[in-house]
This record gives structure tokens, sequence and C-alpha cells, in this order.
């Protein structure tokens, strides 16, 4: 009997999981045009329950990508934090309020909590128009990366074999595949097969809090039901964040002996159900009701891990990302977010490396800015979630965790909670020089919002608009006053140094095109719209109408005006270089476009 060929494939992107990391992942991947499939083991899309919490910065990530609009009109926003402690009667009583965001500069001064599958169908329908669906009930059985030397650096090359196996098939349908890839992308989860195929460890400790998870639709006289809120009882602590459709989402902390298996000292979801849970949150929350309108909707249990992997990538050909190369308590709400933004790191990477723009090498910025996120990550998450977890402080317990130590150190790690003060160290990717030309912008930081007034018809524009995730380098001009005759002498000079052969606007531009798709120049000019005409400006800072901009007040007189000083830049101006992931890359002044020239040089191609 001949034995059936398997069916052989190239892809320029193999994903593996499509939970939140994937689904981003392969999102952007293929916004960027990039050939890409992604595949789950798994028969449908998750429908309830699992993460739900979005953080400011992420939220700017999906309005980078265009999805965030309807992300915010199915969520729902949570702006204030209510902290609870244990009463003189024996209940809790509200100790303070506080905004649930201490992130001074974030675009949307709030988190957003919606579903874990609400959040994955926003990526599924993006990716169906742009022609890329989950292949489901797909697994993979081996994977290997090629040993020659000479394939792994050739980009071109598809040196990752992927043997596929699918568990649901129609009739006449091959269940097995080869998949010969230029990358794999293995976001697979806390368990993640990818990972443990290359022997990667995951470094860190499982601490001994335990905590249980109950989404309901609550009848209760709760007062800050509709607000997040942190409780500390002397019957453990629990924390409820407000959801969509009048849903609630309670964590509670448990006790060891109500559900750890003694002969195996394991969890046993045997020993506690959402009954159990239900009752464990009703004593933390006394004297306050909470009964569930229409049963409990999710339940889960869990023990909190703190570990990351000892590396996010092998030979820059498979990278892992999301819960496959760090894990952490949800406590903080940065679980989805850190898996979504490792792969919105990744994903214009390997992008770039794909269409021949790239040297491989910048794929290693990944490793190095996303594993110390990760690393910070823990450390924040340890001392929050010791705090969150430990018993209040009372005449009984003088160890206790003191109720103003608890809210101030909630809030002295707004910029990391938010995600707003994710900082990238420097690079090949994160050039570290003339900080001072831009002092409110920081290298190795995204790029702050800020209203500024397009020149050609004072439409006022959110600046992170001009700067979406599609896959170009922006360089921002700030020209100063063009008004003023050694500013503009300056300026000119500048153009012309722009449209020397060497540098890197014309070094890259691809094909005959004198521009290249892989910059979009921004010129944002010192001025008031009343007398400004925007077609002095040379050519060059103004490709389209639409791509110069004032910094002047609106025609209402009610924002705007102030982005110079607001980013600290000098009337002697500045060009910023702002990654295709929204992060400032590299600052230079008018005078030294060679500074750019070297830093572009440093990871790009020139185009054959």
């Amino acid at each position: 009997m001949p034995v059936p060929v398997v069916p052989y494939s190239e892809v320029d992107v193999l994903v593996i999981g499509a939970g939140p990391a994937g689904l981003m992942c392969a999102n952007a991947l293929a916004n960027a045009r990039v050939n890409v499939r992604i595949i789950d083991q798994r028969a449908v899309k998750v429908t309830a329950g699992q993460a739900d919490g979005i953080s400011p910065r992420t939220i700017e990530v999906f309005q980078s990508y265009g999805i965030a609009e309807r992300l915010l009109r199915e969520s729902v926003q949570v702006h204030q934090a209510a902290f609870y402690n244990p009463s003189s009667s024996g209940g809790i009583e509200l100790t303070s309020r506080a905004p649930d965001v201490t992130a001074p500069s974030a675009r949307y001064p709030f988190e957003v909590a919606l579903h874990q599958g609400a959040i994955e169908s926003i990526f599924l329908d993006s990716m169906k128009e742009l022609g890329v669906e989950v292949e489901r009930s797909t697994i993979p059985t081996s994977i290997e990366i090629s040993e020659d030397e000479n394939e792994l650096a050739d980009p071109a090359s598809h040196p990752v074999r992927v043997a596929l196996k699918r568990t649901s098939v129609f009739e006449g349908e091959p269940e097995e595949e080869i998949v010969h890839a230029k990358f794999v992308v293995g976001t697979d989860g806390a368990h993640s097969w990818v990972r443990k195929q290359f022997d990667i460890s995951m470094d860190g400790e499982q601490s001994e809090f335990i905590w249980g998870v109950l989404d309901m639709v609550p009848d209760t006289d709760f007062p800050d039901i509709r607000n997040k809120s942190l409780v500390h009882s002397n019957h453990g602590s629990a924390l409820l964040v407000p959801r969509e459709k009048d849903r609630v989402r309670v964590y509670m902390q448990l006790e060891d002996k109500d559900i750890i298996n003694p002969t195996t000292g394991r969890v046993d979801k045997e020993r506690m159900g959402p009954n159990e849970l239900l009752e464990v949150a009703r004593r933390s929350l006394h004297p306050y009701k909470l009964i569930p309108t229409t049963g409990i909707l999710w339940w889960t249990l869990y023990i909190i891990g703190q570990r990351v992997a000892s590396r996010f990538a092998i030979k820059n050909r498979v990278l892992i990302a999301g819960d496959a190369c760090h894990t952490h308590s949800p406590k903080a709400g940065q679980g989805m977010n850190a898996s979504m933004n490792d792969a919105h790191n990744l994903a214009w990477k390997i992008a770039l490396v794909v269409r021949g723009w790239a040297e491989p090498s910048l794929l290693s910025t990944y490793e190095s800015e996303r594993r110390k996120y990760a690393l910070d990550l823990i450390a924040f998450d340890k001392e929050f979630s010791t705090l969150f977890s430990g018993k209040p402080l009372t005449e009984e317990n003088s160890d206790g965790v003191e109720p103003e130590h608890f809210m101030k150190t909630f809030q002295k790690f707004g910029g990391f909670t938010s995600g707003i003060g994710v900082h990238y160290s420097p690079s090949i990717a994160v050039l570290d020089k003339n900080q001072n030309l831009a002092s409110g912008l920081v290298i190795g930081e995204r790029f702050p919002p800020y209203q500024f007034i397009r020149a050609a018809d004072a439409w006022p524009f959110e600046i992170q608009d001009l700067l979406p995730s599609d896959f170009r380098f922006k360089l921002v001009v700030f020209t100063g006053d063009f008004s003023d005759r050694l500013q503009q002498a300056r300026v000119k000079s500048m153009v012309a140094d722009m449209q020397k052969p060497e540098c890197f606007l014309k070094r890259y531009a691809t094909g005959k095109n004198s521009a290249s798709p892989r910059f979009d120049i921004i010129t944002i000019s010192k001025g008031r719209k009343e007398g400004f005409d925007f077609l002095q400006f040379p050519t060059l800072l103004r490709s389209h109408w639409s791509k110069l901009y004032i910094d002047d007040v609106d025609v209402t007189r009610s924002f705007g005006g102030e982005g110079y000083s607001h980013y600290g830049v000098g009337p002697e101006g500045a060009l910023v270089v702002v990654r295709p992931d929204g992060y400032v890359g590299a600052i230079a002044p008018l005078d030294r476009v060679e500074e750019l020239d070297a830093y572009f040089g440093s990871f790009m191609k020139v185009s054959a």
C-alpha cells in the first residue's frame, strides 16, 4: 500500500497559539502584508472568562492599528480605585479612593475591562479582512531549525521545519502537513510546547498565594461595585473589577487547607467550586451582600507564579512571546497587556527582516527589550502581590500591611502598570544621544500624545494618530519658527543634507522611487495658523498637504499651542525618529543628519 504523501508548504511566519499575543502578532504581520499563518489546538475561540484588563498604553497600541474604537465601544472604562480595610465592627470599610491610573501623559487616562473572548474577536475580525484566519484543531508535532549557518543567515530562506497535525478534518483532507517557515513565533501559553522543544527554562518561583476568580452579574449593596476595589479584610483579600454588561469579576485569596490536596501538594478543583468561592468572597466583603443574579458565569483557581524564560529566541528564527516567556499574578492586570506588547514589539522587526529592509540582527533587540521588561514586571509583581495578599495591619497582626503603604505602592507603580513608563535600553534600535534637544520625548519610551494643528486646514490632530503602526519609521521634524530667516536657513540646509545620496532617506529608498516607503516625514513648525503659508516649506517636508502641522491653538482656542515646550524642544528644533512601534528611537539636531544615517545604518539594509 503506497505511503500517503504529506503536503508541504512554505510561509514567512508561522504563529503557534491564538491567544492575545498570537492574535496581536498575526494581525500586525497581516497589516504589514507579510505571509503569515496562525494555528491553535482549540477547536473554538475563547467565549468567557480568562484575562480582561487593558492598560492605557495597550489602548494606544490598539489605536495605532485602527482597532481601538471597537475596544472602547464594547468595554467598560475603569477610572477610579477604591481601597477597603478592616473596620472596628469586624467587617470592612472604605479607606480612600484614588485615580485608577497615575500616569499623567496617558492619552487614555483609564483602564478598560472586557472579557478575553471579545478582545480576541476584535483581532479575528481585523485579520479576516486581511485574509488571515486561525487554523483551529491544529497542533505542532515536531519542530527543527536548520544547522546550516548560510541558510540561517539568508533572510529569504525557510530554515524552520514544523510538522502539523489536524485533529479534526473533513473526509479527503490530509491530517498532516510539513511547513517550512522563515520564522516561527511561539505564543502558546504558560505551558508552551514551543518553549519545551528547545529546553528553555522558566526561572523564578511559585508563590504560596492561592486565588480564586468569579465572574457574575451581582445584586449588591457594596458602594464601589463599579470601581476597581482593592479589599483587605480579616478574612483575606479581594479585588473587584467592573466589567461589560453589568458584570463584575471578583478575585479572592484562598487558604491552603481549603484548596491544596495534601497528598499531591497541588491545587485541587474538586475541593473548591464556584459556590465555595462565592462564600469566600462574601466573607471578605462582609457586611455587604453579594448575590449572583444569573449564576456564576465563569470561575477558576490558580497559584501565583513569577517566572521568566531564560531566553526569548533561538537563533533569531524561533521566538516566544507572552505567557510562553513570562508568567506573573493578575493583580496588576499586566498578563494580557505584557503579552500583546511583546507581539507589538516583535512584529515590526520580523516584518522589516522578511521584506529585506533590515538585518536579522534587529531581531536581537526583541529579547533585550522585552526580557528586561519581563524581569522588571516580575520584581514589581512580587512586591505588589505580596502586599495585596498580605494580612492587613491590626492590633492582633502588628506585621500586617498598612493601608497607606499599600495605596502609595499602587500609585508609585502607576507608570509601570499603565504601560506608559516602559523604557527600552540603548541598542541598535535605541540611540541614546541628544536627549537634551527634546527632554519631553524620552529616548526608548513611547512618543507621548499632544494635539497639533494641520497647517492646510486648521484641523486639530492628535500626533499619535499620525504615527500609526504601519511598519514605517516616522521622522518628526520640529523646524522651529520657519519665518525666522536664520532658522529657515538651518532647515533648508538640513533638507539639502537629506537629499544627498548617502543620506538614509536616499540610501534606503526602494526601487526607482526617490522617496522610500520605509519612512514617513511629519513636519511640526512654530507659527500661527492665521498667517501661515505651508507652501513656503521645502517639498521634502510636505510630501502631501496633510504632512505639515503647526504648534498652535485650535480655532476655539481651547487646546494646543504648547507642543514645543511640552516636548522640551527649543527654538533650534530637532529631528526625532519614531520606530514603527511608536517608541522614540533617536534624536538629532537639524545640522547633524549624519547621526541618523549612522542610526539606520546599524540595522537597515540597502534594497537589492
